[in-house]
């Protein structure tokens, strides 16, 4: 019983003491106003990172407008693009290594006046191919481009929030 409180008084205390030093969660920062109710341009809204920015924009407390007009700002996603090229190839040249890159290109604009001009960022990830186990191949290529989805969404709303 007294080991009990003592272990929920130190949970408490340690939580307590994270909050007071400013201890955020990756992730968790809070949208400047103007980000209160964007519109969110996308060149194609079923990508990977597509789906994953709308949501850490809604769970950031944003609330997406349907139409430019109205909202407080716009973000304009021009590129989100998934290439994938060989790096080595086997003696019967059947590629043993390929490299995924993700590619997205935004600027946001709020009131006629860019906010935050047209900015690329790229991730790139490499991973082995094995045609004896081509499936796993293929679905580790899938998980490698869903994380840099989720990757590139971070850095994206990490400069989100740097805005005024």
């Amino acid at each position: 019983m007294v080991l009990e409180a003592l272990k929920s008084t130190a949970a408490v205390a340690a939580s307590l003491a994270l909050c007071a030093c400013g201890f955020r969660l990756v992730g968790t920062e809070p949208l400047p106003p103007s980000m209160a109710h964007p519109y969110l341009s996308l060149k194609d809204p079923y990508t990977d990172f597509s789906r994953e920015f709308e949501h850490r924009l809604k769970s950031a407390g944003a609330r997406l407008q349907p139409a430019r007009e109205g909202a407080t700002a716009t973000i304009d996603v021009t590129k989100d693009l998934v290439a994938q090229r060989t790096l080595s190839v086997s003696a019967a040249n059947i590629p043993t290594e390929y490299e995924l890159t993700y590619t997205v290109t935004f600027s946001v604009h709020k009131a006629d006046k860019e906010v935050l001009p047209s900015q690329t960022i790229s991730l790139s990830k490499d991973y082995s191919y094995n045609e004896d186990i081509e499936l796993a191949k293929e679905h580790e290529a899938d998980i490698l481009r869903r994380q840099m989805a989720r990757d590139l969404v971070g850095i994206v709303m990490h400069r989100l929030t740097s805005l005024k």
